[in-house]
């Protein structure tokens, strides 16, 4: 039976009625009336709907290495147009949202695990037990913008509504610092690293001893996301916990609070700053965080409900999907561009942040402003955590792939390696051929997509009684 979900003779009225354009829709009759489609259709669905596929090209072969019988053979050769496609592994929700969809869940699964224990992932459940906040470290102003306060309304006069392409853009552009919020960004990375330095400072302060001492006894782990805000500055939301010496393994100290925690970041907050030197006519800056540092326990110890361990795992796995596209600037590397007036097409507060990375590219060569306009100035990770915080996404992806594996070798007959005492050996060679769909195709495979996620959703509310962990996997 066809994977897809209606009949090649029935795809040209259901493109129709999406509106599709005559290109599209005489591209999508093509791939659907040629050899090989519903092979094509699998390997979409293997890829969960992909929106960027990479294609290869190569063979793999599997011999019995006493008795040199070929136990399994594959050639890319036998593929719609000679090709095998396998995710592009984006993270990017605005690239590829199967990719992205992915990736939220390994997150997700690595944050859940630091905070609530999962023994499959190396972390113990005592750990749920340890004193841990979810902290928020901001920008400072660059100048005033569109928001909405909570008195109603904004310092311009106007009650915005929720969703309104003003609200995070300068009131003011001409006296806007956009010069100060990209360097900011560029530099938001040193900002945490120096953070996490003054924090743990902070907690040997706050126990009489000294710091050498203090990580004899209790560790700081951390995970952290970071997200833009509408006016184009990003910010962290981190959960940092404490641990004994070994990390989760082990409790903390008696001295190690919640509390001791909570002021000593926000004393770490308040002492960072990063000098940055004069250029050109740029003045000498030290950047600091922002004034606003909010710190909230997480799960028990919380007092609020809703922060529970779930919802603070699924809040930072959201984010890990998403980057400045959400400020209305783009989503990828600018290249060489240089004539700006091709970016007209953006919001004037977003193209505005970009030429300021351009503009200042040459008085900073070493921060590649240039290079991170698409970031508006950012070149930092946008999920990261400490070594001893959790499990890593590559174990958890590992464990996958060893999985599929498994469920491979067991349909095509082959034994396991691991009880096979090196019996088998498999020779492969893959070479790059290409990325992406065709406007047809890359229709159709937003079609699997959808279906995809339905079922996916649909199981997930049929599980909904279970543990949350196992609904996401």
């Amino acid at each position: 039976m066809s994977a897809f979900p209606v009949a090649p003779d029935a795809v040209a009225g259901s493109a129709a009625a999406l509106g599709t354009d005559p290109l599209t829709l005489a591209d999508l009759l093509r791939v659907a009336n040629a050899p090989g489609f519903e092979r094509w259709q699998e390997q979409v669905r293997r890829t969960g709907g992909c929106s960027d596929p990479i294609h290869l090209e190569g063979m793999t072969v599997t011999r019995d290495t006493r008795t040199g019988q070929v136990l399994y053979s594959y050639s890319s050769q036998g593929e719609p147009g000679g090709r095998l496609r396998v995710a592009c592994g984006n993270r990017r929700a605005s690239r590829c949202p199967s990719c992205a969809w992915m990736y939220a869940g390994d997150t997700f699964h690595l944050i859940r695990a630091g905070l609530t224990g999962d023994p499959r992932k190396d972390v113990p459940s005592t750990v749920r037990a340890h004193p841990k906040v979810f902290a928020t470290l901001t920008a400072p102003s660059f100048g005033p913008v569109h928001n909405r306060p909570t008195s109603g309304r904004c310092r311009c006069g106007t009650t915005h509504p929720d969703g309104s392409p003003l609200l995070g853009t300068a009131l003011d552009p001409a006296r806007y610092d956009y010069a100060g919020a990209v360097l900011w960004n560029n530099h938001a990375g040193d900002l945490w690293r120096r953070f996490t330095i003054y924090l743990r400072r902070e907690i040997a302060h706050r126990t009489g001893l000294t710091q050498t001492a203090c990580a004899q006894v209790c560790r700081v782990s951390f995970g952290k996301v970071a997200e833009f805000q509408k006016r184009g500055a990003v910010h962290f939301h981190a959960i940092v916990r404490l641990d004994g010496p070994d990390g989760p393994d082990t409790p903390p100290p008696a001295w190690a609070t919640t509390d001791l925690l909570a002021d000593a970041i926000t004393a770490a907050a308040a002492r960072v700053t990063v000098p940055v030197p004069a250029s050109g006519d740029e003045p000498a800056r030290v950047l600091r965080w922002g004034a606003q540092v909010d710190v909230r326990p997480i799960g028990a110890a919380s007092a609020n409900d809703e922060l529970t361990e779930q919802a603070v795992a699924a809040y930072v796995a959201k984010y890990a999907t998403k980057a400045a596209e959400t400020t209305g600037t783009v989503d990828r590397r600018l290249g060489e561009l240089t004539e700006l007036d091709k970016l007209t097409d953006l919001p004037d507060h977003a193209r505005r942040l970009i030429e300021a990375c351009y503009d200042l590219d040459a008085a900073y060569p070493d921060r590649k402003l240039w290079q991170w306009a698409h970031m508006l100035g950012f070149r930092g990770h946008f999920s990261t955590k400490s070594r001893r915080y959790s499990t890593t996404l590559g174990a958890l992806r590992q464990v996958r792939a060893e999985y599929r594996a498994r469920q491979e070798r067991q349909a095509r007959g082959l034994p396991d390696p691991d009880d096979s005492e090196g019996s088998t050996l498999t020779l492969a060679h893959w070479t790059y051929a290409g990325h992406g769909h065709t406007p047809g195709e890359s229709w159709l495979a937003a079609t699997i997509a959808r279906e995809l996620h339905t079922g996916r959703d649909t199981a997930r509310e049929a599980l909904a009684d279970l543990d949350d962990t196992e609904v996401w996997a």
